[in-house]
């Protein structure tokens, strides 16, 4: 994309913003037994199973913006996209499942990506797991 060309969403003007990755994947990292597989050419992060999945802008998944994709509890991802569509979508392939997709460009709230994470985490997590997590 030329540095002056926008995809309505994202102005690009010279660079692409940082990438978010190695923060993301310090925080999903620091949750018990997570760990990073690479699969559909992006870092997936699991605890058994997927818990977040990285949209790179470059990708055809990213539509420009980078992103992460979060496991959420039900009924989480309509109020959250309605309420703030700026920072919240549905992410495509695992948004009809009730996945939130968490925009990581234009200054994200880390510490609202940390909790979000570890919700998502909290639903794929086991449960003998989560109890020993609870009880640190």
């Amino acid at each position: 994309m030329p540095p002056w060309a926008t995809n309505g969403n994202a102005v690009h003007i010279g660079r692409m913003a940082a990438n978010p990755l190695p923060k993301l994947r310090r925080i999903c990292l620091a949750l018990p037994q997570a760990t990073e597989v690479k699969a559909w050419g992006t870092s997936t992060f699991r605890c058994g199973k997927i818990f977040a999945m990285f949209s790179h802008a470059d990708d055809h998944h990213g539509a420009g913006r980078f992103g992460v994709w979060l496991k959420a509890a039900p009924g989480n991802q309509r109020l959250m996209v309605r309420d703030r569509p700026e920072r919240f979508f549905v992410p495509p392939y695992v948004g009809p499942s009730g996945w939130i997709g968490v925009w990581l460009d234009k200054r994200p709230s880390w510490k609202e990506v940390e909790l979000l994470v570890e919700e998502s985490w909290r639903l794929v997590a086991p449960k003998r797991l989560l109890k020993a997590y609870d009880t640190e």
